[in-house]
Order: C-alpha cells, then structure tokens, then sequence
C-alpha cells in the first residue's frame, strides 16, 4: 500500500480556510444560487484495508465497481484540475466530468442541469475547495467503445459538461491524445450506524488507496472533521501524513502502467 507515515497529530486549520471562502460566497451572488451545497470531508489513510476492516468495524457495500480515469501523457486535465471518470456498471456506465477549485456560492444553478450535476465543497485533509461534478449515464457498448478507442471522449460527453469545458474551465477542445488509464476496482465499505463511506481503491500496479468520506453542512465541516480524526485515532487508525498525494500518486502510477502496456 502507497501512503505516508501518519502525523502524530493533526493540526485543524479548517477554520481558517472555511473562513477565506466565506466573503466570496456572502458577496453579490447569482440570481439563481444553488440550493443545498454540502461539504465532503476526505481523510486518506495509510492502514491496510484488512486492519481497517477490524478497527473499524466495517462490512463491505456491493461489489467492486470498475472505475477508468482519462488523461494524456502529461497530465494535462490533472493539472488542470479536470478529471474525467468512466464507471462501469453491468447495464448502464457513468461518465462524470469534475472540475476543481470552482465558487459553488457563486455559480449559476442553469450551468448544472438538474439530476445532471452539482457544485459541493471539498474537503481534502484541511484544504477546503469548490469543485463541480457533471454526469451523463452512458450505455455499456458506449463506455466499452471509449476504452476500446472506436469512441472519442468528445462524443460521448454531455451536452452540459462540453459546456462547462468550454464556457467556464476554458478547457474545450480537450487534448487530442486522451487515454483510459485503469482499471481501477473501487469497493466501498459502511460501518453500521456511522456516516461515513470508506473507499478502497486497487490499481494495476497491486498499490492500494483507501479514502474516507462523509458529507455535512459547511458550517459544521471543521468540528465533525476534528471529530472524525479523533474517532479514526482512537480506533488506532493511521491518516497519511501528506493528504494531497494520493490522487496524483495513484494518477501517474497507472499513467505509467498505461505506458509501459503500450510499449510492449
């Protein structure tokens, strides 16, 4: 498993960042705001998945779902903080365009059409960030077509997340030399009675992630995050260290995978 060694503690500067947010969003807003703007708190942990299991007392939700990230090779959506994710399902797949570091408080409501996207605050170890996610159910032939290259991802994207690349991010059209990078097999575990998701991530390359995950209200994110650290402490549960290495880590080791694949 890829991680760093845990802190001995962690020190909550939530408060700070949750502050630097709110004069934007109390400033002049959209005419039409977006309702219910929640905020995910995300902890990366550097236990193993079995010690997480007992110390947590978790029970795995469904199975293993197969999950592909597009990119080119240098990054370029990454870097700009684009992600665009493919995940499988037996009938229907899910294609989700994420864009990170966007003003949820001042974001108009018509640029995510209803059941298609929403405007959520991250909270990633003490970093808070607005971040955009759009989604387009894809059938199984189309997401199988995309990993094979009979499809290109600018066809199979929605109508709104094109929009949203080039109106907004600025980022349309996309880099011609986009590739599948995966699979992953991303399991998800509960906790009875807990509000938390645990996602274990495996990628080709046998390195194993594990996030955990639980959406409040962004006025209660810095307490139920201290909360949460301290549940995960008392439980003998590691927190990695550096919390902003994970997506990039895992990101490049299946780039590489991808590269090494390709040259053979």
């Amino acid at each position: 498993m890829s991680c760093q060694q845990p802190t001995a503690r962690i020190v909550i500067m939530a408060g700070i960042a949750f502050a630097m947010i709110l004069p934007a969003a109390a400033g002049a807003g959209p005419s039409n705001p977006l309702p219910g703007v929640r905020t995910e708190i995300q902890l990366s942990l550097c236990t193993p998945p079995h010690e997480l299991e007992r110390a947590l007392d978790l029970h795995r939700r469904g199975a293993a779902r197969e999950t592909w990230l597009f990119d080119d090779a240098a990054l370029t959506l990454y870097r700009r903080g684009l992600r665009i994710r493919l995940r499988m399902d037996a009938a229907l797949s899910e294609l989700t365009l994420k864009v990170a570091n966007q003003d949820c408080a001042q974001l108009h409501a018509d640029l995510l059409p209803p059941g298609q996207g929403k405007c959520e605050y991250d909270m990633h170890g003490t970093t808070i960030a607005g971040a955009v996610s759009l989604d387009k159910r894809v059938s199984t032939d189309a997401a199988r077509g995309l990993l094979a290259g009979r499809l290109q991802l600018s066809e199979a994207l929605s109508a709104a997340q094109i929009r949203y690349l080039r109106d907004v991010a600025g980022a349309w059209p996309l880099p011609a030399d986009l590739q599948a990078l995966g699979p992953q097999w991303v399991t998800t575990l509960r906790a009875h009675g807990k509000p938390f998701d645990v996602a274990v991530s495996k990628i080709p390359t046998g390195e194993t992630y594990v996030e955990i995950s639980r959406k409040v209200a962004p006025a209660d994110a810095p307490r139920l995050r201290a909360e949460l650290v301290d549940e995960l402490t008392r439980a003998g549960v590691s927190i990695c260290t550096d919390q902003s290495a994970q997506a990039a880590d895992k990101l490049r080791a299946m780039r590489r995978q991808a590269g090494g694949v390709q040259a053979r």
